[in-house]
């Protein structure tokens, strides 16, 4: 084999290793949990809110460096909203379960105290993650979808209530809209209540309250 065949054969040598590196790479699974890491993520958002909380705190509580949190969520916007989302379907999933209850009564029970079960959780902070991320975001871009969410939220509910004065759980004079902001707004007035201090005895009292406007 003379001086350029070798050269040749080197350089192809090179190339396949380089491909087989570059392969086993892109195949190589994450060495962290995901999920966890969403989690993880989601907690300190809950603590600090959207501007409080930093890449730092988020790389040091997902365990994780920045390009492996950039790799596997996006930029902090796009992994706030995946923890917003993993907040909806775990921690604050009595929102859509309320809906499904067969009276207008049982629904905001439902939901209000699913809200002071959650705030008065020794194992959680003591706010809404919804909550302190819509007043938390400023005047970033975040701010247009927390109120497109709010809106949604009450349609859901002036939904609800609206079949419950068709079905006549409700009085024919109901008005479903105020209702349903009314309620939003009990609810969110929980959150504020209990991040700056009130017991779980005063919150209870709050619903207890709240009940009685729709008895007939």
């Amino acid at each position: 084999m003379n001086t350029m065949d070798r050269n040749l054969s080197m350089l192809y040598l090179l190339i396949s290793m380089k491909r087989e590196k570059i392969a086993s790479t892109l195949g190589r699974p994450r060495a962290f949990d995901v999920e966890k890491a969403l989690h993880s993520a989601m907690q300190v958002f809950w603590r600090k809110g959207y501007l409080g909380t930093s890449l730092s705190d988020l790389t040091n509580a997902m365990g994780i460096n920045r390009p492996s949190l950039y790799a596997a969520f996006g930029n902090k916007k796009s992994l706030f909203r995946k923890a917003l989302n993993h907040y909806a379907e775990g921690p604050s999933s009595y929102l859509s379960e309320a809906l499904q209850e067969p009276t207008a009564r049982a629904v905001v029970e439902r939901l209000l105290h699913g809200v002071v079960d959650l705030l008065t959780d020794p194992r959680t902070p003591t706010t809404c993650l919804w909550v302190h991320g819509a007043l938390s975001c400023g005047d970033d871009s975040l701010r247009e979808e927390f109120v497109a969410q709010r809106t949604a939220g009450q349609a859901e509910l002036r939904t609800r209530f609206k079949r419950a004065i068709e079905d006549g759980d409700l009085p024919r004079d109901s008005d479903a809209d105020a209702l349903a902001r009314y309620v939003q707004t009990v609810n969110f007035g929980l959150t504020v209540q209990a991040s700056t201090g009130a017991t779980r005895k005063e919150l209870l009292r709050i619903v207890e309250v709240t009940l009685k406007t729709l008895q007939k």
